[in-house]
């Protein structure tokens, strides 16, 4: 069999029900995400999918490194600002380079948010290509970031170029695709939209973007109307890729990916879940999966496998048969025995912290530990994935296990560095008391 293709898509901020396989609503308009939706009903959707952060940058670092992200001084902020010195070290391996080592063409297209030029950027970590924002948020038409400095970049370079930039990043997605066509070497496609971060601007909101030009965070403005069709343009450019990608002969055996950074924000549908971006709770880390590959798995699966986002990192790299750098030992663990058999199962313990409202977590099967504000919860989230029935009391032996097993864990992390920077603006201060 070819090597094969592979195309990881992350979208910023999404929801875990904003997808109607998810069981997400219809919009105004129609389905929010009909091709996504097709690429689930064709491949396999998790249910128990993590991102590694309920913030982007962090995620991103574990999703590059097949690590938790704790590892790296630049992860420790939530999220990383523009004025950051921190970044992904050039000497770490990352996934792409990895691969890029043992032949795979690579490129990024779309988001990046690990570190700033001149010391950081895609080229210096494995990819050959790279178009889209450096930054956390860009404005969709003026692609300024929140400092108001213009922030797309071909390779090295600021460039500017018209056009909304869902579109723009979907557009050279294709042009990518069709270009390694026409080569032998096999392909890896970092596809990493910025929908449907603020600001809420669909296609038709050109007026708005002068308005929003000094505060991104757009805190006065969308609606859910206006986010779904943010959505709905992402996921209309994620057809156009696989149309691509069939057009070619290269559909069957690549293997597609789609999850998000974090759990949903102000207009997202994080149904039955609780909280979002910035919390620990299932609402701000669980979030959607979707694994989509012909040659290797069968159409209509669904899996409850415990799964977070650097898992996915190590999947990559099994499915390559590419091993990780010793010297950099992976933290995710490869979920590739599950695309091949839906029914296939393993223990998976899954921790988080965070500085915010100094927050800790653990999954282990069905129970979940869970400390916000210095208040310790316990959860059986197989019964209650709402959160709302806290078992500590009645069952205290459980929660202290549960709670040694976080500490055992977090003795071999890095501790939270006093200068680390939390968000001024996605706080619980800025969003509507749940």
């Amino acid at each position: 069999m070819a090597r094969p293709n592979f195309i990881f898509i992350v979208a910023d901020d999404l929801g875990y029900a904003d997808l109607g396989c998810y069981g997400g609503r219809e919009a105004s308009f129609g389905a929010v995400s009909p091709v996504l939706d097709s690429l689930a009903a064709g491949g396999m959707r998790f249910t128990q999918g993590y991102a590694n952060s309920p913030v982007c940058s962090p995620t991103r670092f574990a999703l590059a490194t097949g690590r938790y992200q704790y590892r790296l001084r630049g992860a420790m902020d939530e999220p990383m600002r523009m004025n950051s010195t921190h970044g992904l070290p050039p000497e770490h391996p990352t996934i792409a380079s990895l691969l890029r080592d043992a032949g795979w063409r690579t490129a990024l297209v779309g988001k990046w948010h690990l570190g700033f030029a001149p010391h950081f950027g895609p080229l210096k970590s494995g990819y050959e290509e790279f178009f889209g924002p450096m930054s956390g948020g860009v404005d969709y038409f003026t692609h300024c970031g929140t400092s108001g400095q213009h922030d797309l970049w071909v390779g090295d370079a600021k460039q500017r170029e018209e056009g909304y930039l869902t579109d723009l990043i979907s557009r050279r997605a294709v042009d990518y695709v069709e270009r390694m066509a026409k080569q032998d070497a096999p392909f890896f496609l970092s596809l990493h939209y910025t929908a449907p971060h603020w600001p809420w601007e669909t296609r038709e909101s050109a007026d708005v973007a002068p308005r929003v030009k000094d505060s991104l965070y757009h805190l006065d403005g969308g609606n859910i109307d206006t986010y779904r069709r943010m959505i709905h343009h992402m996921d209309e450019g994620i057809g156009w890729v696989m149309e691509a990608l069939r057009r070619n002969g290269h559909d069957a055996n690549t293997l597609v990916i789609f999850t998000s950074d974090n759990g949903g924000e102000r207009f997202s549908d994080n149904w039955p879940l609780v909280g979002g971006k910035m919390d620990l709770t299932e609402g701000g880390i669980r979030v959607p999966w979707i694994a989509h590959w012909p040659d290797a798995i069968a159409p209509g699966a669904t899996s409850a496998q415990h799964c977070m986002t650097m898992d996915w990192s190590a999947t990559v790299l099994d499915a390559a048969g590419v091993a990780a750098d010793p010297a950099y030992p992976l933290d995710g663990i490869s979920l590739l025995p599950v695309l091949r058999g839906a029914s296939h199962s393993f223990e998976r313990p899954m921790h988080w912290r965070m500085n915010h409202r100094g927050q800790r977590a653990l999954r282990d099967g069905p129970w979940k530990y869970l400390r916000v504000d210095g208040h310790d919860y316990l959860f059986d989230v197989s019964s209650d994935e709402r959160e709302r029935a806290n078992l500590a009391g009645r069952d205290p032996a459980r929660l202290v296990s549960l709670r040694d097993a976080w500490e055992t864990w977090n003795l071999t992390m890095p501790a939270i560095p006093e200068d680390a920077t939390v968000s001024p603006v996605i706080t619980a201060a800025h969003m509507p008391q749940r």
